[in-house]
């Protein structure tokens, strides 16, 4: 499941001038040397991230179903249905300190036609196709269908300690710097056999 390095530019609201790109990394460490992170891409490209002063790292662990309580902050990469529910391909947990991280509903590069969707559970009922629960934002809310298989993890805070040889990782760079490496504010470490989102 790990890709290449893909790239993203967002746009502000008419009239205003563009934001900074943003570029998703996804690969695995080859180590930590210093403040800067050597790592493979999917594909093998030789990465170097730069951590900011107060980078967030965040280990990713395993988790399941019954992780997933009223109140917890979470996110779903999801399939829309044709009921208006979310299909869940996969779920996050997120620790109590990231609560609001990406807030409310939109459109996802996770798969095509997916839709990211970040906010508190609410309701959780049981269904055929497994667990329905309800994630509410700001704006709305919406049901997300959980079924078995669907891959479920918990970011827990962590330091530079996480970032271990061999462990996949992503990260999001707010462009690529002229000596080709990236600066990043936060980067997911997988733990424990998790990959992160």
């Amino acid at each position: 499941m790990l890709g290449a390095v893909a790239a993203s530019t967002a746009f502000a609201q008419q009239g205003a001038s563009p934001q900074p790109q943003t570029i998703r990394l996804r690969g695995t460490i080859e180590k930590l040397d210093g403040r800067a992170v050597l790592a493979k891409s999917g594909t093998g490209e030789e990465l170097t991230l730069r951590l900011a002063d107060k980078a967030l790292v965040a280990a990713v662990v395993k988790a399941s179903i019954a992780d997933i309580k009223p109140g917890l902050y979470i996110g779903s990469g999801a399939m829309p249905q044709p009921d208006g529910s979310q299909k869940a391909l996969e779920v996050h947990i997120f620790a109590e300190s990231m609560r609001g991280t990406g807030e409310g509903h939109r459109p996802w590069d996770g798969a095509p036609n997916s839709t990211m969707t970040n906010g508190t559970v609410g309701a959780s009922v049981a269904d055929v196709d497994g667990p329905v629960v309800t994630v509410q934002y700001k704006d709305g809310e919406k049901k997300i269908i959980i079924g078995p298989n669907v891959p479920i993890v918990r970011y827990e805070i962590a330091d530079t300690g996480a970032i271990a040889a061999g462990a996949p990782f992503t990260a999001v760079a707010t462009g690529k710097a002229a000596d080709g490496s990236f600066d990043v504010s936060r980067i997911n470490v997988g733990r424990g056999g998790a990959s992160p989102p």
